[in-house]
């Protein structure tokens, strides 16, 4: 199997433009792609599921550690032709300044994958190539097979930089230059892309694409310089247990953001997992033991989700009856009393679950970013108390204070720095703007299972 990082010097270069466009022609020369996601974003993921038909996997090396992504790479790319991951924002970014943990040069190392760079040529010229020749000095281990330019303004501005690269750093290797073109820029809002669930990448937009790629982008010689994989010895896994409980996964335009390796823990702890729709479902999937309510933009579907009573009072009920119920960002304000249209504007509510008597509103400037490691302050649905385990958070929205008298089972660390406490619980409902990845403590998948198995029984 061959491996490639398509990776930038920062953000806003056209790194997911790029990788759903090589992911596409690869896919139409019959071949089968892995796709992944350097860091913890959710949405790169959904439109690179849209185009091979595969899950993205998220590969962090800060949330879980070197080993655990290394056999996370090799499960998932399992049975694929060349892995396809896409990097987050410059590619020696990290967590911080001083080391590269968490960065895209760090997963291309673990992975043993080939590095492209999508450079954005605006306003470049000559003097492209002092930048490149630092990217490609920086870390000697790191194998950097060629460079793609992107946002090429004409022919003769192409010709500029291939000569800069050619004549200054003749080792790298130009594979192409992508013309300046509207029409491939993806929808943006403020969370950044428009979800795949929003965008709907057109059959248009997709033909377009490729057509551009195979034009611009030396296709062969990125598939001749792909590198093979680090493909790890896996131990033989346990046979998984039978399933013994099943649990609901909201998973629709609304809700739409979680870690596909979280479900495939709940899956190998002995879950049957059943997707629904709190947009379009009238009721919760039959004989479920649990909820898992992921993150999303239910602020954006308020006025459907407020308006879908027999749903809302199914979570309701069942939250009253002790089902377990994790829900994260999205899935957390979904519990709320509802969101506003207008702040202040009572008339504006969105009425949602009410689990939680709070409300939320949406920012104009964001509210939350970064890693978070959580410790669990008291035993709950994720496991005994002391349990760790690491997770991101990203919103816009602000919620009402909660009240004193709900518990706070999450002690919340980012870095060096203590920032209190959250996760709410309501008898076996626990909510949280975090997104916890289970990859990071495989313990609490297996816990979330076995809170649900007890529900089952009595």
């Amino acid at each position: 199997m061959k491996s490639i990082v398509i990776a930038a010097p920062l953000s806003g270069s056209g790194k997911t433009t790029v990788t759903i466009g090589l992911m596409e022609c690869l896919r139409r020369r019959g071949l089968k792609v892995a796709p992944f996601k350097v860091g913890p974003d959710f949405i790169d993921p959904g439109y690179h599921r849209l185009v091979t038909g595969r899950p993205s996997l998220n590969l962090d090396s800060w949330i879980c550690t070197p080993d655990t992504v290394q056999e996370m790479f090799t499960e998932f790319s399992r049975g694929s032709d060349i892995a396809v991951i896409e990097g987050v924002m410059g590619l020696f970014d990290g967590i911080n300044g001083r080391s590269e943990e968490g960065s895209t040069a760090q997963i291309a190392k673990l992975t043993r994958s080939t590095v492209f760079l999508v450079v954005d040529a605006k306003g470049y010229a000559r003097s492209v190539a002092a930048l490149l020749a630092g990217f490609m000095e920086f870390d000697p281990e790191l194998r950097i097979g060629g460079v793609i330019f992107n946002n090429v303004a004409s022919e003769n501005h192409a010709r500029v930089l291939r000569e800069a690269v050619e004549t200054n750093l003749p080792s790298l290797h130009v594979l192409g230059c992508i013309p300046r073109d509207r029409f491939l820029n993806l929808p943006s809002r403020h969370l950044g892309l428009l979800t795949a669930e929003d965008a709907d990448l057109s059959e248009e937009f997709l033909d377009r694409l490729v057509e551009v790629i195979r034009k611009s982008v030396d296709l062969g010689f990125l598939w001749a310089s792909a590198s093979a994989g680090e493909i790890v010895d896996l131990p033989p896994r346990a046979p998984a247990p039978p399933q013994s409980v099943r649990i609901a996964v909201a998973r629709d335009a609304a809700f739409c953001f979680l870690y596909e390796y979280n479900l495939r823990l709940l899956t190998e702890a002995g879950a049957e997992l059943v997707e629904f729709s709190p947009l379009a479902d009238s009721t919760l999937p039959e004989g479920i033991s649990g909820i898992y309510l992921p993150g999303g933009y239910p602020e954006l579907h308020a006025k459907t989700l407020a308006a879908n009573a027999p749903m809302l009072a199914a979570v309701r009920d069942a939250v009253e009856d002790g089902m377990p119920v994790y829900a994260e960002c999205g899935g957390f304000i979904y519990l709320t009393m509802g969101v506003f249209d207008d702040i202040g504007d009572v008339e504006s509510l969105n009425r949602f679950a009410g689990i939680f008597p709070v409300t939320t509103c949406l920012l104009e400037k964001r509210k939350a970013l970064g890693y978070r490691e959580v410790s669990l302050r008291g035993a709950c649905i994720l496991g005994p108390e002391g349990a760790v385990a690491r997770g991101h958070e990203f919103h816009y929205s602000e919620m009402t204070e909660m009240p004193a008298d709900f518990e706070r089972l999450y002690q919340v660390r980012k870095g060096s720095s203590d920032l209190g406490t959250e996760g709410y619980r309501y008898k076996n409902c626990l909510a949280s703007y975090i997104h916890l990845h289970f990859g990071s403590n495989p313990g609490m998948a297996a816990a979330l299972v076995a809170s649900c198995e007890h529900y089952t029984n009595g």
